[in-house]
Order: C-alpha cells, then sequence, then structure tokens
C-alpha cells in the first residue's frame, strides 16, 4: 500500500514547478500570489528557514522566520502549494541541526547564522 500511495505521490510533483532545494539556516525570498478582494497580485515574503517536515514528501513544509519592526513572524508554506510563485535562495546558512526553534530567544546578533562560502 505504501508504494503506491509513493508512487502516486510522484507522479503528482511532477505536475509542479521545480524548486531549488534548500536546508534549515538559508535564507529565503518567496514570491506569493496574495488575493485582495478581487485583485491578485505577489507579495514578497524574505526569511530564515528554520524547519523542513516531510521532506521527500508531496506533503513538504517549511517555516520562515523574519523579524519585522521587531516582531517575529513565521509562516508555514507547503512546498507544493498554487501560492508559491518563485522560490530564490539568497543566502546559505552553516548551521548543525535541522531544527532552528532557538531562534526564537534570540534577537539581534546573536540571531545570526553564519554563511557558507563555498557552495
Amino acid at each position: 500500500m505504501n508504494n503506491i500511495i509513493k508512487y502516486i505521490e510522484q507522479e503528482q510533483i511532477k505536475n509542479y514547478k521545480k524548486f531549488p532545494s534548500f536546508r534549515s539556516g538559508d535564507t529565503l525570498k518567496i514570491k506569493i500570489w496574495v488575493v485582495e478582494g478581487s485583485k491578485k497580485r505577489l507579495q514578497n515574503f524574505v526569511g530564515t528557514v528554520i524547519s523542513i517536515t516531510k521532506k521527500n514528501s508531496f506533503n513538504c513544509s517549511f517555516t520562515i522566520r523574519k523579524l519585522s519592526n521587531g516582531i517575529g513572524i513565521e509562516r508555514v508554506f507547503p512546498l507544493y502549494s498554487k501560492i508559491i510563485n518563485s522560490i530564490k535562495i539568497e543566502k546559505i546558512g552553516y548551521v548543525r541541526k535541522s531544527k532552528l526553534y532557538y531562534l526564537r530567544q534570540l534577537t539581534g546578533k546573536a540571531a545570526r547564522i553564519k554563511e557558507k562560502i563555498n557552495f
């Protein structure tokens, strides 16, 4: 049964856009479709990836965190979603953990992530 589900998921993934592979600690720029009334527009969301769930699945989602006016904003995106127009990697971060929930308590220079130079 599991093999059948994996096969169906792989077929569905082929119909979606190809996004770059990213990891926790990377800074992404995501263009999202926002609907306001009858109008539809693109909006940028730039932040650091703090977690990725079910990486090799159709149900894959990732959490992005950014600071806006000193307030932390986290947003969870399904990877294969119609609202995501494009994903661009701004910086590749060097971290040793896959879940960066400890960034929630840090602010300022303490919340910085080392940048990977050779990629």
